[in-house]
């Protein structure tokens, strides 16, 4: 299918029926493990912005990786253009950070190193893979 015509297929189906419920439990810490929320600042209305992801934090760094489904036609990919600081929501804690968009990584490859809990998700519904590395700050000491 041509990739224009399956983002408008898409994009409707995540924003108004597969996102609203996910969104929702991930802002009470009620998400599945697998997913997470991105907390971006909208480019142009400067309002705060949820996205429901896959949780992409790697074990034992700061690191966290989103594979865009979209590409540069994510919403919340064109946000970080505009301003890369970022939160992401992972089980109950948010974590702040900076993300960073590297149109040279193999977004196949990087899912392999990921949890894969929407994976396959990403791939079918997906037009124009592309991945995101978010360096999280570190945790402050209690």
């Amino acid at each position: 299918m041509d990739p224009e015509r399956k983002r408008r297929l898409v994009k409707p189906l995540q924003k108004h029926v597969l996102n609203p419920p996910m969104r929702f439990l991930a802002s009470i810490g009620r998400g599945p493990s697998t997913h997470a929320l991105l907390e971006t600042r909208g480019r142009k209305t400067g309002k705060l912005r949820t996205t429901p992801v896959g949780n992409g934090l790697e074990a034992g760094t700061n690191r966290f990786w989103i594979v865009s489904e979209h590409g540069r036609h994510s919403g919340y990919v064109r946000n970080i253009e505009a301003d890369p600081r970022v939160r992401v929501k992972v089980g109950r804690r948010w974590r702040t950070g900076t993300a960073h968009i590297l149109p040279d990584d193999d977004p196949l490859e990087r899912q392999r190193s990921m949890p894969q809990g929407n994976a396959r998700a990403v791939r079918q519904m997906g037009t124009d893979l592309l991945t995101v590395r978010i360096d999280l700050d570190p945790e402050a000491r209690d």
